[in-house]
């Protein structure tokens, strides 16, 4: 789907759209804001936050509409390129998490890499082009390149002289728990020279990439680990050494990390991570944390949804209560600091099994009750190799990753509520409840050609004197006469 501007909308003042509509241009009310261009709502960096009366969080655009960010992960595998930009902005997508590691950012100790730096710009050069909105990911994966992963530059990572083998098979995680990586993490944590040195490489960044109007923010640590000492087997034991450093070091890096960007960045968004035993059911012990710009105000919340079975390549087990386990603890903590969630990484490496496919289908219904937003592990095609990928071959959605290019509303122009999409039927359903946004701003809804090839029917009810406009793989929705409070549904359905 390639998204182009047109000229023509559809505009209806009635209570129920849909039926005996009559054609107008998007001028055919000068007094109306300007509609939707059919491009990707760019929000030119989240202001400021929606709350629900269940207590979801949602980012929100100078407008005062509710966000919602869906994405795909680019950037630790292959070079981003500006072709892969367009291709995700086609599919419909508005959010790249953009993976990013300290060894190249500082391969030598002192020496910034100004080649990776300006390349680093140029992708968000092309995200602000294509109307996609960035979260930076400072990633890695046991703890560098010293252990044969990646994140962690070799000159900044101490062990102590403890010895350090690969662990054999494809369970690569269980490296973590190795004493040698434990010592590594240990000493980012402890030691204040490792401690300043990454604080400066934040801040580098953080200036290099300022000023993007893509630029959402900054994932301040993959998937965060450290030293371990007992049973890494034993539950009891997991949950304790968790704990521990989710209060303790862990707590104090990102408390550094938030400062080191502000020393450069006075308005990107900065979300921290739990530790991966989130994912397992065990709810976080992450402090609140305070901004010395915003407060807590652009802070948010970004976990990883893995169930640990399907990472190690069984097909999910619907009964196995992993979805009820991940929702009943998720959204005890950013409820409590009022913080917005966005899953930074999700989903099974292949979705042909029945099991991964009904697990995909229900992890996106299960983000619309307590996300804000969501970006998929990972952009890639299916001939580039590797089992994650969000594309076949051919460049259509993977099998059984369909629902991840499904419809949505990117920008929603009141009180968000129940979202749902029936791909049996092609049928889309948004609720919301107006505020005085609505009658200001337009709700935008993605459509994409694979589900609505001849283009969709829009239908709103509980509202009064509703305006559509659409252009081809997008919707509109203005509500200028309808007073707060009222409970509105619209309904998208295939032609």
């Amino acid at each position: 789907m390639r998204l182009r501007h047109h000229a023509i909308a559809l505009a209806v003042s009635a209570a129920l759209l849909g039926a005996g509509s009559l054609p107008a241009t998007a001028q055919a009310d000068p007094d109306l804001p300007t509609a939707p261009s059919g491009r990707a709502a760019h929000p030119t960096a989240a202001t400021g936050t929606v709350t629900t009366p269940d207590g979801r969080t949602h980012l929100a655009d100078r407008q005062g509409r509710a966000l919602q960010l869906h994405g795909l992960n680019l950037g630790k595998t292959d070079t981003v390129t500006e072709a892969r930009i367009a291709e995700l902005t086609a599919s419909g997508f508005n959010l790249v998490r953009l993976n990013i590691q300290w060894q190249k950012v500082e391969p030598k100790r002192g020496h910034y890499d100004t080649a990776y730096l300006r390349y680093l710009d140029r992708i968000m050069g092309w995200a602000d082009r294509y109307g996609v909105l960035v979260l930076v990911d400072w990633h890695q994966d046991v703890f560098g390149p010293a252990f044969g992963f990646n994140g962690i530059p070799a000159w900044a990572t101490r062990t102590d002289g403890i010895p350090y083998e690969p662990l054999p098979g494809d369970d690569w995680f269980a490296n973590y728990f190795q004493p040698a990586v434990g010592a590594a993490f240990r000493h980012l944590y402890d030691d204040a020279d490792l401690r300043s040195a990454q604080t400066a490489a934040y801040t580098k960044v953080a200036a290099t990439l300022r000023g993007h109007r893509s630029l959402l923010g900054y994932d301040l640590f993959n998937e965060p680990f450290g030293p371990f000492t007992g049973d890494p087997t034993d539950p009891a034991t997991q949950v304790e050494n968790s704990a521990a450093m989710e209060r303790g070091r862990l707590a104090g890096l990102y408390r550094r990390l938030i400062a080191a960007v502000r020393a450069a960045d006075q308005d990107a968004w900065l979300f921290v991570e739990p530790t991966v035993l989130i994912g397992q059911g065990v709810p976080t012990q992450l402090p609140g944390f305070h901004d010395p710009r915003h407060g807590s105000d652009r802070i948010g919340y970004a976990p990883h949804y893995y169930d640990t079975a399907v990472e190690n390549g069984a097909d999910w087990d619907p009964a196995d209560g992993f979805i009820e386990a991940y929702e009943a603890v998720i959204r005890a903590y950013p409820a409590a600091h009022g913080m917005p969630v966005l899953v930074g990484e999700w989903g099974p490496a292949k979705a042909t099994g029945s099991g991964n496919a009904e697990l995909i289908r229900r992890q996106t219904a299960s983000m619309r009750g307590f996300a804000t937003g969501w970006a998929l592990w990972y952009d890639c095609h299916a001939a580039e190799g590797g089992g994650y990928c969000a594309y076949d071959a051919d460049g259509r959605p993977a099998p059984g990753k369909e629902p991840v290019f499904a419809g949505y509303a990117p920008a929603i122009a009141g009180t968000p509520g129940a979202e749902s999409y029936d791909a049996a039927t092609h049928s889309y359903t948004l609720a919301l409840t107006t505020t005085a946004v609505s009658r200001r701003a337009w709700t935008e809804l993605k459509l994409p050609a694979a589900e609505f090839p001849h283009g969709a029917r829009v239908t709103v009810t509980g509202a009064r004197g509703a305006v559509v406009h659409q252009t081809p793989g997008t919707a509109g929705i203005l509500l200028p006469a309808t007073p707060p409070g009222r409970n509105v549904t619209v309904t998208v359905t295939a032609r």
